[in-house]
C-alpha cells in the first residue's frame, strides 16, 4: 500500500505523490463509483482493496470527499461531533514543547484556568487529555524540525456543534500564538 509519508493532505501535489491521483481525479473516480451514495466503511474498503492506497490517506480522500460534495459540513465526524485543528510551529526543542503541555505549571502559563485531565501520553510524540468535563478530548502531536525548532499540531475532539468548534478553532489560535511567544521568549533562559 502507498503510505502518507509525510504529504501534506490538503495538497493536490501532496495527494498526488501520496496516492498517485490529485484530489480532483479521486474525485471523480469516487463520483463514477457512486461514493456519495455509500456507507464511509464501504468507501474505504474500495480505497484500500482495490486502489492500494493506505488506510490513512483513504480517510482524508473520504472526508474531502464528503466535504466538497456537501455530504459532510467541514469539521463534522461521523459520529455528527465537530472536530477542529490547529498548529503552531516553535523555535524551541521539542522536549522543551512538549514539556509545555505536560507540565501543569508551564502549561497555565499559556492555557491559563483550562481544567485539562492527562490521558495517554508518548513523550515527545504526544499527548491527550479529557477537557474539563470529560465530552471532548484534545490530542496534541509533536514533531522535531530541527534542534531548536518543533511543530505542535492540536486537535480538539467530539466538540457538540458547529459554533462551539469556531469557538474552540480561535481559542487553540490564540493559545498556540501565546505558548510560541512564552517558550521563545524563554529560549535561552534559565527556567
Amino acid at each position: 500500500m502507498i503510505a502518507a509519508q509525510n504529504a501534506e493532505p490538503r495538497t493536490s501535489e501532496g495527494m498526488r505523490h501520496g496516492t498517485g491521483r490529485d484530489r480532483g481525479e479521486w474525485f471523480d473516480v469516487l463520483d463514477a463509483w457512486g461514493a456519495a451514495g455509500r456507507e464511509y466503511r464501504e468507501i474505504a474498503d474500495w480505497l484500500t482493496s482495490e486502489h492500494r492506497i493506505s488506510s490513512w490517506w483513504a480517510q482524508k480522500l473520504i472526508v474531502e470527499y464528503e466535504e466538497a460534495r456537501g455530504l459532510r459540513p467541514p469539521g463534522v465526524r461521523r459520529d455528527g461531533t465537530f472536530e477542529v485543528s490547529a498548529t503552531k510551529t516553535v523555535a524551541a526543542p521539542v522536549a522543551r514543547l512538549f514539556e509545555a503541555f505536560v507540565d501543569s505549571r508551564v502549561r497555565d502559563r499559556w492555557v491559563p484556568g483550562a481544567e485539562l485531565r492527562q490521558g495517554t501520553t508518548h513523550v515527545e510524540r504526544s499527548v491527550r487529555f479529557d477537557w474539563k468535563d470529560g465530552t471532548s478530548r484534545i490530542v496534541a502531536s509533536f514533531d522535531a524540525t530541527g534542534d531548536s525548532k518543533s511543530q505542535v499540531a492540536v486537535q480538539h475532539q467530539r466538540l457538540p456543534d458547529a459554533e462551539s468548534a469556531q469557538r474552540m478553532k480561535v481559542y487553540w489560535r490564540e493559545r498556540l500564538a501565546a505558548l510560541k511567544t512564552l517558550l521563545e521568549d524563554e529560549n535561552g533562559e534559565d527556567r
